[in-house]
């Protein structure tokens, strides 16, 4: 099977969509995951660039809409809970953005893991009945961002095997790989992300009494995230080097869309924020299980023939895993725990001679759009083309074709 032109590859995220052809290294355009439709009102004024057949827009221009839009995230926690606007947004991506005739076009979407059967089935109807798609590939993110690690870093040997650890802005999921195959009932769900950290980011600055414009709060406070924040060591130290060196401190500036001046002192936020991932109970109740040991506890929980693999080769995939030192603080810690469950193990045991685990987390050039690039990988392979459902497929034996994708053990 082959296609004359290229496939079209969407991510679609909590936060924020990537999108583009195959065999590009970064997405074409990346927009946030947000709709503005016309609020209908027969009374009430409608918009001045009201259009009765272009009544909504996505990303930025949606974002950007006075009064008179409804907005809403179709995407929450990583699942589809607005098919009606799922469908309006990908109009507009493939439309407007790529600008192709997706008649011409195979298409491969991303699904997160553990996405129900019957989802699969409507983002099946849609593509090829709406959009009359040729051929369809729904791909777990987790895979892709494995492939695209493994790919980019050339690891010896064929086997697809490894954790993926894709923490966005919504959600984080822990996620085993074995050749290719995803242990689905090993899956640990993280119930914190980017947006979490903004918020954290956010109220901790406002109990510090620092004076951020209202409208534009959240938008500052994830600007502040991305451009000071970084994991600490150990945060008493950290503390400590605060209170010795001033200079740690930052003052962050800026101007809002309504022409106001502000000014904000950035100080222990720049390693609190993060510090999430690895102590939650300073942020939630709730949850306040650690990153480190929800990810042993992940690999654990696997066969035991596939853990070497899975704690070998331990890969990064997301915005929220882009923070300056995590990998280096994210692999001393599972080191830690895997070392005491050794030395235990031999104190036990004094005569066995334990072949220690050996535990390596592992980043690449590609970690922020992993999951997009490693379908861009993927799909620009011409042998890789013959797994995608095709329009003769559906049209046979309809949308259910869509509930298994066929899965591949070599790349």
């Amino acid at each position: 099977m082959s296609s004359a032109r290229p496939p079209v590859v969407i991510d679609n995220g909590t936060g924020y969509t990537k999108m583009g052809y195959a065999g590009n290294y970064e997405p074409n355009y990346i927009v946030p995951s947000v709709i503005a439709n016309v609020v209908e009102s027969k009374s009430g004024p409608k918009p001045k660039d009201y259009l009765p057949d272009l009544d909504f827009y996505i990303g930025a221009e949606a974002a950007a809409k006075p009064q008179g839009y409804n907005y809403d995230y179709p995407i929450r926690h990583g699942i589809v809970d607005n098919w009606d606007n799922m469908e309006k947004y990908w109009q507009r991506c493939i439309y407007q953005y790529l600008r192709c005739d997706p008649e011409e076009h195979f298409m491969m979407l991303t699904e997160p893991p553990l996405n129900t059967p019957e989802n699969r089935e409507y983002t099946a109807e849609i593509m090829f009945e709406t959009f009359n798609v040729p051929g369809l590939y729904i791909a777990v993110q987790a895979v892709l961002a494995l492939c695209a690690s493994l790919l980019t870093k050339a690891k010896k040997g064929n086997s697809v095997s490894g954790t993926v650890i894709d923490s966005g802005d919504g959600v984080t999921h822990v996620i085993p790989v074995s050749d290719g195959y995803i242990i689905g009932s090993c899956i640990k769900h993280i119930p914190l992300a980017g947006r979490d950290v903004t918020r954290f980011l956010l109220d901790t600055l406002r109990e510090r009494g620092e004076n951020i414009p209202a409208d534009e709060a959240l938008n500052i406070a994830r600007t502040i995230k991305e451009s000071y924040c970084y994991i600490c060591p150990d945060l008493v130290k950290e503390y400590m080097k605060y209170d010795k060196d001033p200079s740690k401190f930052r003052k962050h500036e800026g101007i809002t869309p309504k022409k106001l001046k502000y000014s904000i002192d950035v100080g222990y936020e720049r390693f609190l924020g993060p510090e999430i991932f690895f102590s939650p109970e300073i942020f939630s109740s709730d949850f306040t299980v650690p990153l480190p040991k929800v990810v042993d506890a992940t690999i654990q929980a696997c066969p035991i023939d596939t853990r070497r693999a899975l704690y070998s080769y331990i890969t990064l995939s997301g915005g929220s895993t882009m923070y300056k030192f995590f990998p280096r603080r994210l692999e001393r810690d599972i080191k830690r725990i895997v070392t005491v469950r050794e030395d235990f193990t031999q104190s036990k045991y004094p005569k066995l001679q334990i072949n220690k685990i050996k535990v390596k987390v592992v980043t690449h050039p590609f970690q922020r759009f992993a999951v997009w690039c490693g379908g861009s990988l993927l799909a620009s392979q011409p042998e890789f083309l013959g797994s995608f459902h095709t329009k003769a497929d559906y049209e046979e034996k309809g949308p259910s074709i869509a509930r298994a994708n066929p899965v591949f053990n070599q790349i």
